[in-house]
């Protein structure tokens, strides 16, 4: 189990290559890489700063986690946050996600996401170009898709 929240950009390859190694047991993995969008519907954004208390966001990603094990056989997950003011095209979250066969890795990649987008406690705010800042609101289709794993 890998979860890790930080300010730190990450590198994708380089994040597989530890998580999977030389390991010949693979059949899929599975990546997810979610970056800040320069636009929201029309909307310029120049930023996006995500707050968040570590305690409580480290532990509820590490359950999210745990709870994707005991659904899936998985053999390795790596979760990758990033909190921080995050300029538009930069990465924020990394999902890794390693299985002997490529539905439970894309079923358990995909569970993990709905999760943290509606269950971890993070809070961001979009800064447009002028400088003006909005906190996000959750969106009821993070929801709806997060429903699909109940």
């Amino acid at each position: 189990m890998v979860v890790r929240v930080q300010y730190e950009d990450f590198d994708i390859a380089a994040e597989t290559d530890r998580l999977v190694g030389g390991r010949h047991d693979v059949g899929a993995i599975v990546t997810f890489t979610g970056k800040v969008r320069g636009d929201d519907g029309g909307r310029p954004i120049a930023a996006l700063t995500l707050e968040h208390y570590p305690e409580m966001t480290e532990a509820e990603m590490v359950r999210i986690e745990a709870e994707a094990r005991s659904r899936w056989p998985v053999q390795e997950v790596l979760v990758v946050h990033r909190v921080g003011e995050l300029r538009a095209g930069e990465n924020i979250v990394l999902v890794i996600t390693v299985a002997p066969h490529r539905q439970a890795a894309f079923d358990a990649a995909g569970f993990l996401m709905d999760y943290l987008k509606t269950r971890a406690p993070f809070w961001k705010k979009e800064t447009a170009p002028d400088g003006k800042g909005t906190w996000v609101e959750a969106h009821a289709g993070d929801d709806t898709a997060a429903e699909r794993w109940r």
